[in-house]
């Protein structure tokens, strides 16, 4: 595992927080209208399902009043993330959708919600899903129990689309609440990271490479993290043109969640 380097620590997380301030205060994307997470409504920890925001509803602060060293309670944050509307500009409106909850020892990391996720409110509840629990090896009941599993993307809410799929994630959404969620999943003992953007985010070392030779990499960052293509039915080629994922990493992987969950 020499010469990986994992995202966290005392400064990244204040660089971080200079990122959001810079993009929370800036020109580019507009300053943040104060309100109470309180009066979207609490959520439980154990809920991935959010109710959509539209534009010109009250959201919350880009960086809620917590410091680095804070103890305050997850509940409190994931008011915050889910009444966040920091991104004022997207298409279909803010309904950040993740599942987090202190007790979860598997964590997902994907790109961000696709329009039908949007719509759902639930991750991964499609085709996708349905590959990525068969990679695993988990039932519906179990990958939706959060005290398991954690599903964290790097951009929280739909993008919008482009000519050639969706659009990325949106950066701002890292910088604002990735690392204190991250902070708060302590329990974590594996990291699953699917795809370019949350490869370049959590293991920088692998940033520039191709998915293919990032994912060939697993045995370097096993048994704390391991990288995923994306299970999209788009990437039916890339499987069949790599056998030796499903042959060699999806065994070790399968048995790995076996332990945790």
């Amino acid at each position: 595992m020499a010469g990986v380097t994992f995202r966290g620590g005392d400064a990244e997380i204040r660089a971080a927080k200079a990122e959001t301030d810079d993009v929370c205060g800036g020109e580019r994307f507009g300053r943040c209208r104060p309100a109470s997470a309180r009066q979207q409504g609490r959520v439980g920890l154990s809920h991935s399902v959010n109710p959509p925001r539209g534009r010109g509803q009250p959201a919350a602060p880009c960086l809620p009043e917590f410091s680095l060293t804070d103890t305050a309670p997850i509940s409190d944050l994931l008011d915050s993330v889910r009444s966040c509307a920091i991104c004022a500009d997207l298409p279909l409106g803010s309904r950040p959708i993740l599942q987090v909850d202190p007790a979860a020892r598997l964590l997902i990391v994907g790109q961000a919600p696709g329009r039908i996720t949007h719509s759902k409110g639930i991750p991964f509840d499609d085709p996708s899903g349905d590959r990525l629990r068969a990679w695993l090896g988990v039932g519906r009941e179990t990958f939706y129990d959060a005290s398991k599993v954690a599903i964290l993307p790097m951009g929280f809410c739909f993008p919008g689309s482009g000519k050639s799929g969706d659009l990325p994630p949106r950066s701002e959404c890292a910088a604002a609440w990735r690392q204190r969620l991250l902070d708060a999943l302590s329990s974590v003992e594996l990291t699953l990271i699917i795809g370019r953007y949350a490869i370049d985010w959590h293991l920088p070392a692998y940033a520039g490479r191709s998915v293919t030779e990032a994912v060939r990499s697993w045995a370097q960052v096993w048994p704390s993290h391991v990288m995923l293509p994306h299970p999209s039915p788009r990437n039916n080629r890339w499987l069949k043109s790599n056998p030796w994922f499903e042959d060699d990493v999806l065994p070790i992987l399968r048995n790995r969640v076996r332990e945790l969950v």
